[in-house]
């Protein structure tokens, strides 16, 4: 869906899921960052509604707290210089990874001494995002893990297109992927490439 120049109220309709994990996704809220660079999330209850979308949180989603849109924000641009760097083929950047690192705490190991249907108690593991902050932890550690492991970190690519910046893991067996989606930019920059060839020569 286009996007328009001011995305007002939410930027839902604009995002994609074309990235292949959850910190890809959360950094292709930010769109066209090659020309328009825009924005689409836009509320800390956008991030509440991305988190849930992206099955990180329930569907009863809980109460976005204030600071979140700057918490989720600031996730998504230290994921993203990281992307950036490896896509260089450059050091990463340690204030990049320092954010990163510190939103890991949220995504511990949370243990629950709950009640089982016959009253007998256990020892269990809390749901896998019970919170935002908890559920913006989750994709801190794919972000560590995709960042932190040498074959992983070899599959991210930024999106081969001239009008496209959307961040992708390349899970093709040959890791050659080069375009974030091939029904979308793959066909598109064929076909231009082609015009460009069938051009006639300048007399």
């Amino acid at each position: 869906m286009e996007v328009p120049d001011r995305p007002s109220g939410t930027g839902a309709p604009y995002w994609y899921w074309l990235g292949g994990r959850p910190a890809l996704d959360l950094v292709n809220t930010r769109r066209e960052r090659w020309r328009r660079d825009l924005e689409c999330l836009l509320n800390a209850e956008d991030v509440v509604a991305w988190l849930g979308q992206a099955a990180l949180l329930p569907p009863e989603a809980p109460t976005a707290p204030a600071a979140l849109l700057g918490e989720a924000r600031g996730l998504r641009e230290a994921i993203d210089a990281g992307v950036r760097r490896v896509a260089a083929g450059a050091p990463l950047d340690p204030a990049a990874i320092s954010v990163i690192d510190d939103w890991l705490v949220f995504a511990g190991a949370r243990p629950q001494l709950r009640l089982d249907p016959n009253g007998v108690p256990a020892l269990d593991e809390r749901a896998p995002a019970d919170s935002p902050r908890r559920a913006l932890g989750m994709v801190a550690l794919d972000a560590a893990r995709m960042l932190g492991t040498p074959e992983e970190r070899a599959r991210i690519r930024i999106c081969d297109s001239e009008t496209c910046s959307a961040r992708f893991y390349d899970r093709s067996p040959a890791g050659g992927r080069r375009w974030c989606s091939m029904s979308l930019c793959g066909n598109v920059e064929k076909a231009r490439r082609h015009r460009i060839r069938s051009r006639p020569p300048a007399a």
